[in-house]
């Protein structure tokens, strides 16, 4: 029987927890509020409970990230983070100061240690130092290669080792960028980071003696000089599991649930794919339900070695998907599916279901607009304020009406 590795998928809010784990998610990470880098993530510790209660209920893991770089200031909580952690009961923390990983050590003894991407770790020697010093898995960074990886992997044969398949890349090292607390004063580390990689940016030759500024000519699309496309390694997902790395992490800590439950889906589907055929596998009809979500474009990254010259986009960072969220399930009850919008729904539109454990998708035209409120019939109704409409049983196909149920999201044509 082929062994797969873990899927982590990120719970940056209680919705978003629950999705991934109806989507196949084998674990998931959520954050500390104020002491990791989800510290900006809309959930509260009550809701991380609740996430763990929910995600320990089906046999899944929750690791909690506790990767800040800790200031002396920061050790004064501490007693508050023993009551919290104690309160939780995670399976495992995620770390990434060599500090906190001691205090850990000495006041929560039993929850396990891995090692965050915060850290850096980009060889056999560095995942040994962490091993030495009690973690049992270790999250490598992004530059690592694949070849790199393979030979990490062979030097430590008895440490987990974590490595990113999907999510947004960023344009210093693996979150060590100082962009965001030099000029705005939010702190990348702490969750906060403002995405000025992102921004759109004005380059001028300045002449020193003269003081003669000049613009460099650029067209009406601006210059996106460190704009990075987000990484997928869905197209070499074979030669990932062939690796044997222990977990496979997606990043999203302040995504929606549409679009964390979507790529979890993709990459579940492909894992189970894989362990059914893998002389036969072929990663494309995952890498399709990857295509329509809002996106900056993919690379692989650093797979290869050196970023190949795709891996950036230097026109723009809109997506250029012709879909985005339509909604999620709230209810279902005999008569009638009640849909929360996530985006405007018109009278005519195509709504694509996306189920768990179903590679189909299901599509339904909406040729009724029924507010779940009164059962008014509207010609089209906006998102926004819970805004949901009546999506009657009869229209679901009866193969798939089991699988229809609170949390299931659906997609649409913008």
């Amino acid at each position: 029987m082929i062994k797969l590795p873990e899927l982590l998928a990120p719970g940056g809010t209680l919705d978003a927890f629950k999705t991934a784990i109806l989507y196949g998610a084998d674990a998931i990470y959520a954050g500390l509020p104020g002491f990791s880098m989800r510290a900006r993530a809309k959930i509260t510790v009550d809701e991380v409970k609740q996430g763990i209660d929910f995600a320990h209920a089906y046999g899944k893991k929750v690791y909690l990230a506790f990767n800040l770089f800790a200031h002396d200031r920061d050790y004064e909580n501490m007693s508050r983070v023993s009551e919290v952690l104690n309160y939780l009961k995670p399976d495992a923390l995620i770390i990434s100061d060599a500090g906190v990983l001691m205090w850990v050590k000495q006041n929560h003894p039993d929850i396990p240690i891995h090692i965050s991407t915060q850290a850096n770790i980009c060889s056999a020697s560095t995942v040994k130092f962490w091993q030495q010093a009690g973690a049992v898995q270790c999250v490598l960074a992004r530059e690592v290669s694949h070849s790199e990886f393979k030979s990490i992997r062979e030097k430590c044969p008895d440490i987990g080792l974590e490595i990113f398949v999907h999510g947004a890349m960023c344009m210093s090292y693996s979150g060590r960028c100082l962009l965001s607390n030099f000029i705005t004063g939010r702190p990348s580390n702490r969750g906060a980071c403002a995405q000025l990689c992102r921004w759109k940016y004005d380059v001028i030759l300045r002449e020193v003696e003269t003081g003669i500024e000049m613009s460099i000519e650029e067209d009406d699309r601006g210059a996106y000089i460190m704009n990075s496309k987000d990484l997928c390694l869905m197209p070499r997902l074979k030669e990932v599991i062939e690796s044997h790395p222990d977990s496979l992490k997606i990043e999203g800590r302040n995504r929606s649930e549409y679009y964390v439950g979507s790529v979890t889906r993709a990459y579940r589907n492909a894992l189970d794919a894989y362990a059914k055929d893998p002389e036969h596998f072929d990663p494309q009809p995952f890498m399709d339900d990857l295509n329509v979500l809002e996106s900056r474009g993919y690379t692989t990254a650093f797979f290869d070695g050196p970023l190949p010259p795709d891996a950036h986009d230097y026109n723009t960072t809109r997506s250029s998907s012709d879909w985005h969220a339509a909604g999620v399930i709230t209810n279902v009850d005999d008569k009638n599916i009640v849909f929360e919008l996530r985006n405007e729904i018109n009278q005519g539109d195509e709504i694509k279901f996306i189920l768990p454990n179903v590679n189909e998708k299901v599509s339904i035209v909406m040729d009724k607009i029924i507010n779940a409120k009164n059962g008014e019939q509207l010609p089209k109704m906006s998102a926004g304020q819970h805004n949901s409409i009546l999506i009657p049983i009869e229209k679901i196909p009866q193969q798939y009406k089991d699988k229809f149920m609170p949390l299931v999201l659906a997609y649409k044509h913008k």
